[in-house]
């Protein structure tokens, strides 16, 4: 099948039909070592649930699938590729110990598989990691080390200690068993929508979407046909889209994101071989547009997940992607800091105009502010708090302006009561 002619917006994986290669044409581990490692980490690992998503079906014209991997053990797939480079160390490497360096799931999976196997794990996080994730990996039965202020400076942390101590440093993804550990989802996904035509997958350094690519690519000629793997990455934080471009990986300079767990600055080597080959495109998403599917997510199907683990439903939200068929979109985590989602779900509400914020100049004189609250109450949206000064800039030495935070039913209710307040003379602005 030939590979997907990109949308502006996406960049393809290869000329070359990735699906349809064969096994050994493929880098990293052959679909056998897949089958293998899902054996493996059956002692830890769970079935996650696929859920019918009746919303995005009928949102899309086709069948949508959620795999819950937020629903796993870790919160996240990460414990996958983990378990099965762990449990494949020689007894003279478990007795020297792993280290790995994460701000989040690659460090719950890493000191959760060592636990059940007795080994004994140090992790380096960053100084300002979120708390709910430095007590659960402590939880975990890890030693954590807090060094550096960005991910870049734990990762050196962890090198030095794997050089000093003689530790087994454990890559994030660009290692052919973490590959074939997270490869196994993809005959889970298999066993459970086996009619699926396309899969969609986050992307950071690019380990899981490689796994999967991989296995279905290897798969192809049992099944008869192809499946179109697709992935996704943070618009602020893309480097695949780049690096495949350029044919080679590509250290990029990340901007801040919402979707922190897919902020990578550098696609793996072996994972980025995969994907150029095996992987139909690429795409990238606004945080805004994350915020967007994290509350759909919620409210539609009543599962927490975090940011990096909302982008592919996102990117069919936003109308990324032109496909067809039964669609299975991972949702490969959901460890959030609640105070983070708080202000996700607010971004999101915002994004969604559920949420308006809206200042208006006004003369200066009494009844104002109690005619500008009874024209939104008669249009049925809901004040939320309200700013008063006489100091914004523009305004007149006549006029004072508020800012007033309110509830709508969404953009057509929204622009519903901004013409409400319009046809009363007003000017309302709405801030972003």
């Amino acid at each position: 099948m030939p590979a997907a002619q990109p949308r502006p917006e996406s960049v393809p994986g290869s000329d070359l039909p990735g699906p349809s290669l064969p096994g050994p044409s493929l880098p990293g581990p052959s679909l056998a070592a897949i089958r293998e490692a899902r054996e493996r980490v059956a002692a830890v690992v769970s079935t996650t649930p696929m859920e019918d998503s009746r919303f995005l079906s009928e949102t899309l014209g086709h069948p949508v699938h959620l795999k819950a991997e937020n629903l796993q053990r870790t919160g996240s797939y990460k414990i996958r590729g983990a378990y099965n480079l762990l449990a494949q160390l020689s007894d003279a490497e478990k007795a020297r110990g792993v280290v790995a360096a994460s701000a989040g799931n690659h460090a719950q999976g890493v000191a959760l598989a060592a636990r059940e196997l007795g080994i004994a794990a140090t992790i380096f996080m960053p100084l300002g990691v979120a708390l709910p994730k430095l007590q659960a990996t402590r939880g975990y039965g890890a030693d954590v080390v807090l060094h550096g202020a960005i991910v870049d400076e734990t990762l050196r942390a962890a090198a030095e200690f794997a050089e000093r101590t003689g530790a087994v440093l454990i890559p994030p993804f660009d290692h052919p068993e973490i590959v074939a550990g997270q490869g196994t989802l993809a005959l889970e996904i298999l066993d459970q929508v086996p009619d699926v035509s396309n899969v969609i997958v986050p992307i950071g350094g690019g380990g899981l979407i490689s796994g999967i690519a991989t296995a279905f690519a290897q798969l192809a000629p049992e099944l008869g046909r192809s499946i179109r793997v697709i992935g996704v990455q943070a618009e602020n934080s893309a480097a695949y889209p780049p690096s495949l471009e350029a044919g080679a990986p590509l250290t990029i300079a990340t901007l801040p994101t919402i979707a922190d767990g897919i902020a990578v600055a550098r696609p793996g080597s072996l994972n980025f071989e995969i994907i150029r080959r095996a992987v139909d495109e690429v795409v990238t998403i606004e945080d805004d547009e994350t915020a967007k599917a994290i509350v759909v997510l919620l409210e539609r199907a009543k599962l927490v997940v975090e940011p990096a683990g909302a982008v592919g439903v996102a990117a069919l939200l936003a109308g990324k992607l032109d496909i067809e068929g039964p669609t299975v979109v991972i949702l490969s985590g959901g460890n959030i800091d609640p105070m983070i989602m708080e202000r996700v779900i607010s971004r999101g509400l915002a994004a969604s105009a559920r949420y308006l914020i809206v200042s208006i100049p006004l003369p200066d004189r009494p009844g104002q502010l109690a005619r500008i609250a009874e024209i939104i109450a008669e249009a049925n949206a809901n004040v939320v708090e309200v700013l008063h000064t006489r100091h914004g800039n523009g305004l007149q030495i006549s006029e004072v302006e508020i800012v007033i935070h309110m509830e709508t039913r969404g953009a057509e209710h929204a622009e519903l009561v901004l013409q409400h307040l319009r046809d009363e003379g007003y000017r309302p602005q709405v801030e972003l």
